[in-house]
């Protein structure tokens, strides 16, 4: 069944099929209900604070007493809602499937195939740390959304992650809830103090800095309004932190390892999360050479795997290229950054006529491995796509490009994406997406099969 599959309407014991037999199936942890309760008390919040004068009239016409009547009533309805949500959601696994029953007045099971899980991360927020209490998300081959499992004890939590993935890796039922965690080697850790170089040097942050400096004041001058100021200086706000500040907590103490289940990431300050890249499920590798990171040797990787994801599909934050080359090896046993960026070819020189200036940016190249797409002059970026993982090939011509003889090669891979080469030479062009059919219909033929690891179990 798929996942995500809804339950017909009736008694759930009518539909053993469709789950959990008497007496089987796990809870959450018993914090969970206030996961779902707080949204009533943060909406109820917000209202009194944006009708504070309403609220200090009724409070003078009916008595304070009667308004904390109304207030614990409110509080005693999302605590029961909570609880009850708490009390219908279970989860239980199963030879073949993780099955997840939620839903308080429209029930829904999600019966998630163990053979077609394709990562389980683990994340825990500043709170939860607290509390000892961790969220299990899981990514699976046609699920549109990653189902998840929030709030687990952090021990049942690893424990739980353990077993889906020996399950996976092909395990037999019976050794899978002992097999334990497979053992990781730390391989690169990222330094605090470049991370905040890095991210001060890219601009995120101190470019929407400056423009909210100059911005606010000539606005507030010109209007004198407030309501106005704080319309530019919010998003600025906004941009500062997702740029400087929010990133620097997120990715901080970026750590890659190598297990037996792929490369495990570990990352965050205040809320530290836990991700894995499968296995055989990279479609793409994004190398981004920023033009103040290039003087020191510092590149971004961005990974695009198959229905699966950790932050922004990010790989390394920052590291200088010799590790990220080494990584990326790991990855794609048979891709060499090194030969694969000297393999480009830039765009060819009339393309200037088409795109003036930037045209230096593009350009393309294909390795036994690879197809290689180039772009950008001040933040240089890099695409590999494995001719395995490539799914189609296209050219393009709008009118301009045809008159100069130029055209677009457009390579899309299993993730959604797509590589492309922008201004080629047409005639070239033409002859390489006829290559590039043949590349992948052999790449596809030797490909390993995209299977969790198992070895170190």
């Amino acid at each position: 069944m798929a996942a995500g599959t809804a339950e017909p309407s009736g008694p759930l014991d009518d539909f053993p099929e469709y789950g959990f037999p008497e007496g089987r199936g796990k809870r959450l942890h018993p914090l969970t209900p206030w996961r779902r309760a707080w949204a009533w008390l943060a909406g109820l919040f917000a209202v009194g604070v944006q009708n504070a004068q309403n609220v200090r009239s009724w409070s003078g016409s009916v008595g304070v007493g009667w308004l904390l009547a109304a207030l614990a009533a409110v509080v005693l309805c999302a605590a029961a809602y909570g609880w009850l949500s708490w009390r219908a959601t279970r989860y239980l696994v199963t030879d073949t499937e993780l099955r997840i029953r939620t839903g308080l007045v429209f029930r829904r099971t999600a019966h998630l195939r163990l053979d077609r899980i394709q990562a389980v991360d683990i994340t825990r927020p500043l709170v939860a740390r607290a509390l000892g209490v961790a969220k299990l998300k899981m990514d699976v081959v046609g699920s549109g959304s990653g189902d998840e499992l929030a709030f687990l004890d952090e021990r049942e939590a690893r424990d739980l992650r353990a077993e889906l993935l020996a399950r996976a890796a092909g395990i037999a039922p019976e050794a899978a809830p002992t097999a334990g965690e497979a053992p990781a080697n730390a391989l690169f850790t990222v330094d605090s103090a470049t991370l905040a170089k890095a991210l001060a040097l890219l601009g995120s942050s101190w470019g929407p800095t400056l423009v909210g400096v100059v911005l606010t004041p000539l606005i507030w001058a010109g209007t004198a309004s407030v309501f106005a100021a704080l319309v530019v200086i919010l998003p600025m706000l906004a941009a500062i932190w997702r740029g400087g500040l929010g990133s620097f907590l997120t990715q901080y103490g970026w750590t890659v390892s190598e297990s037996p289940d792929g490369l495990r990431l570990d990352h965050g300050l205040l809320q530290r999360d836990h991700a894995t890249v499968p296995p055989g499920r990279v479609q793409s590798v994004r190398v981004l050479e920023p033009l103040l990171w290039r003087p020191r040797g510092w590149v971004r990787v961005e990974l695009s795997v198959a229905g699966a994801g950790n932050e922004g599909g990010l790989l390394l934050p920052v590291a200088p290229r010799p590790v990220a080359a080494a990584l990326i090896a790991r990855i794609l046993p048979d891709v060499d950054l090194d030969k694969a960026m000297a393999a480009v070819r830039p765009a060819p020189d009339r393309a200037r006529l088409a795109v003036p200036v930037w045209h230096r940016g593009y350009g393309y190249g294909v390795t036994g491995a690879v197809f290689v797409a180039r772009r950008g002059r001040l933040r240089r970026e890099h695409t590999l796509v494995p001719h395995a993982k490539v799914q189609s090939v296209r050219l393009t011509r709008g009118p301009w490009a045809q008159r100069l003889g130029l055209a677009d090669i457009h390579v899309d891979h299993g993730a959604g994406g797509t590589a492309t080469a922008r201004l080629q030479d047409a005639a070239y062009a033409a002859s390489e997406v006829a290559a590039q059919a043949t590349r992948s219909r052999l790449g596809r033929r030797s490909a390993a099969p995209e299977r969790w690891l198992t070895g170190g179990r």
